[in-house]
């Protein structure tokens, strides 16, 4: 009995040797699949002095006091437009987090498709995100509304794709204002912005007239200068210089 049952067991061997463990396919897993990082809904940004949302007693804004909630006394606003520009901003943003000042972007929509990440990068550093239009066409006044609504819609959905900040101020090209681009304006929920003091940074005039025209900033009141649009080396060079005794007068910078 002991040998047929060595010889049945034998009887189950392969012939080649291999043990009939070594050939058993093992199951194939199913994948495991990654569970997707759920996508942040775009949020507005409250401004610096606020959490609660800013309306406009004028309209187009050109004085933090024009804002509710009021600015906190010695508050002063500084304002960036026509980027993200690959040279300029970068540096830009580099001068503001040494001075440890934060600021309101107003940013091109098609500069944002070119540059995504610096666009983040903008947003990532705690500064104000803004609407200035798709393409910043000049004569934005004249344009026939269908088209005004479109370069408006347009960057503020790019935006806040972009950044996950929805934009709560829009700036006109150029300060062009009309009836429409405020009605637009209003109906997409945001403030328009405009400027106390315009040093006309875009024109290159020199940094000693850009430097001089941002000190004569005072409390309470909007800058307007330039991170895009082309070479921005004086804006950089006259914000380094107007930025620090600005400060020294007692003027804190404010986001809106």
């Amino acid at each position: 009995m002991t040998g047929l049952t060595a010889l049945g067991a034998d009887g189950a061997r392969p012939q080649d040797g291999s043990s009939a463990a070594a050939q058993t396919v093992p199951r194939a897993r199913p994948p495991i699949k990654p569970t997707p990082t759920p996508t942040p809904t775009p949020t507005p940004r409250p401004a610096a002095w606020t959490p609660a949302k800013l309306t406009a007693l004028e309209t187009p804004v050109r004085e933090l006091s024009q804002l509710s909630p009021a600015a906190p006394p010695k508050s002063i606003a500084l304002t960036l437009d026509d980027g993200p520009h690959p040279e300029w901003t970068p540096r830009i943003l580099d001068l503001l987090a040494e001075e440890e000042v934060r600021a309101t972007f107003f940013i091109v929509g098609e500069q944002v498709k070119e540059h995504p990440k610096l666009t983040r990068r903008i947003a990532d550093s705690g500064h104000q995100i803004c609407n200035h239009t798709e393409t910043h066409p000049m004569s934005f006044d004249g344009l026939p509304k269908k088209k005004v609504r479109k370069e408006i819609v347009d960057a503020h959905d790019r935006i806040a794709d972009a950044t996950g900040v929805v934009p709560q101020f829009f700036r006109s090209p150029g300060g062009a204002w009309s009836k429409t681009i405020l009605e637009l304006t209003a109906e997409h929920d945001m403030l328009p912005i405009d400027r106390a003091v315009d040093p006309r940074d875009w024109a290159r005039p020199g940094v000693r007239r850009i430097r001089k025209a941002l000190l004569k900033g005072k409390d309470g009141e909007i800058l307007l200068c330039h991170d895009g649009g082309g070479d921005r080396s004086q804006t950089l060079k006259a914000l380094g210089d107007a930025i620090p005794k600005l400060k020294k007068r007692g003027l804190t910078f404010v986001t809106l």
